[in-house]
């Protein structure tokens, strides 16, 4: 997608998988699932051995409703011995089960065993990088505002500067204090013939992540973020061992204007997240992109698109994970800035080159990374129509989290692809564009395609 093309403002798409939530939307739920919604905890069955779970998981303060609320579990299954768990506690997979070679089954991303885990540890309210955000749905907006600042230009009004939370270094991080992963989310169970899965809603007002002068991270006060959002998440599982993660955000007020950038912050290890430590370094990486964004100390993105030929950027054909993530003397196409030593390893924007016949996949979407572990035979391969990848090799986990299975979680232990628009674009005119407009809605779609 070039430069160009990039000052668009976000804008729905449309195709198979949006088709089926429209219907769903407008009360096309199965008979299954409405009776499933009345049990509560009873288990549905779909199609072809799919069924759904709904436990009751704990309660968790929520400060939008400003009391505590009940927590769910979901879990998804499918007929191929594919598992996933999701609750409606900050929209969170707290564990993805695949089979591997031999038929042996392992949770391939990271997470905490209790509800309580999640709130104390997975992004606290805190000023100092917030936490791991394991497996979180993060907004309002994911990744990085330089200082926590960027202007709109409003309705009848003319260009307002807006103020959130600073909690990562002197920028704001994946929403700010509370963001969209210390929320309850509503939710409703989906049971097709091809398909289980589960909705989730929250509504975001105008003005969220507002705070007083002299608040932590608002030093001088924070408007927070304009205009009341409501945001979608739709989780489906298939029996093609498709994990797809639909999402939906409308902006609900009349005269104003907002950014949005969703992404899921899961964790992979297709080892295992109880493999030993630095099992991670060996799978090998593939992204689909030649240029990436190269950052300042702070990690915010400098403006340009710089070529990953010639530096540990390139994941153009596979590599080890860990193969050049110690290389600080390399070449970054980027003078100045050591970008390796900078993140402590990888933890940046690649470019997603643009869709070709032989990089579409299922519904339509674009190729952005994949990834192999040779001695489980897991593969996974992420499918998107975001512009961007940020791929995070986990480089601040330094083994004080205790994770699912009882493993402390190291450094290098696992990685993510956040498909997303780019890091701090409201202040970059050239990056494709986070702003959506009063009364409109975004829309996106990403699958995790497991295969052994």
């Amino acid at each position: 997608m070039r430069a160009s093309g990039r000052k668009r403002r976000l804008r729905a798409r449309a195709g198979i998988v949006l088709a089926a939530l429209a219907a769903l939307a407008a009360g096309g739920t199965t008979a299954a699932a409405q009776a499933f919604a009345a049990g509560g905890t009873a288990a549905a069955g779909g199609g072809g051995g799919l069924s759904l779970t709904r436990q009751f998981f704990g309660t968790a303060f929520d400060s939008y409703a400003g009391k505590n609320l009940n927590v769910y579990r979901y879990t998804l299954r499918n007929a191929r011995g594919m598992s996933v768990q999701i609750l409606t506690y900050g929209a969170i997979t707290q564990d993805i089960w695949v089979p591997g070679r031999g038929g042996r089954r392992a949770d391939v991303i990271l997470g905490f065993k209790t509800l309580q885990d999640y709130v104390s540890y997975d992004s606290p309210p805190v000023t100092a990088n917030g936490g791991p955000y394991f497996g979180e749905i993060v907004g309002r907006y994911a990744n990085r505002i330089a200082k926590g600042t960027f202007t709109l230009d409003q309705p009848g009004v003319g260009p307002v500067t807006y103020t959130v939370p600073v909690n990562n270094g002197v920028n704001s991080l994946h929403g700010g204090l509370i963001g969209f992963g210390n929320h309850v989310w509503a939710d409703k169970p989906i049971v097709t013939r091809n398909y289980v899965g589960v909705q989730l809603t929250l509504v975001s007002p105008n003005g969220d992540q507002s705070y007083p002068a002299g608040s932590p991270g608002c030093p001088n006060g924070c408007t927070g973020y304009p205009a009341t959002l409501k945001v979608v998440v739709t989780f489906t599982l298939n029996n093609a061992d498709q994990l797809a993660i639909h999402y939906s955000a409308t902006d609900e007020s009349p005269n104003l204007n907002t950014v949005v950038n969703l992404t899921n912050h899961d964790y992979f290890n297709l080892a295992g997240e109880s493999s030993p430590p630095g099992s991670a370094y060996d799978q090998l990486i593939q992204i689909n992109a030649d240029r990436y964004t190269p950052t300042d100390t702070t990690q915010i993105p400098l403006g340009y698109e710089a070529s990953v030929f010639g530096t540990p950027m390139n994941f153009t054909r596979p590599f080890a994970m860990g193969a050049r993530i110690d290389d600080v003397s390399a070449n970054f196409n980027s003078p100045g800035y050591n970008q390796l030593l900078i993140a402590q390893g990888y933890d940046f924007n690649w470019v997603l080159n643009g869709q070709t016949r032989a990089t579409t996949g299922p519904d339509g979407l674009n190729l952005a990374a994949r990834a192999y572990d040779p001695g489980s035979g897991r593969e996974l391969t992420v499918w998107t129509d975001q512009p961007g990848v940020q791929f995070y090799t986990s480089n601040f986990l330094n083994g004080t989290l205790t994770g699912i299975s009882g493993h402390s979680y190291r450094q290098g232990f696992a990685y993510t692809f956040e498909t997303q628009h780019f890091p701090n674009s409201p202040n970059q005119p050239n990056f494709p564009s986070t702003e959506l407009q009063a009364g409109h809605t975004f829309t996106s779609t990403t699958i995790y395609a497991f295969s052994s």
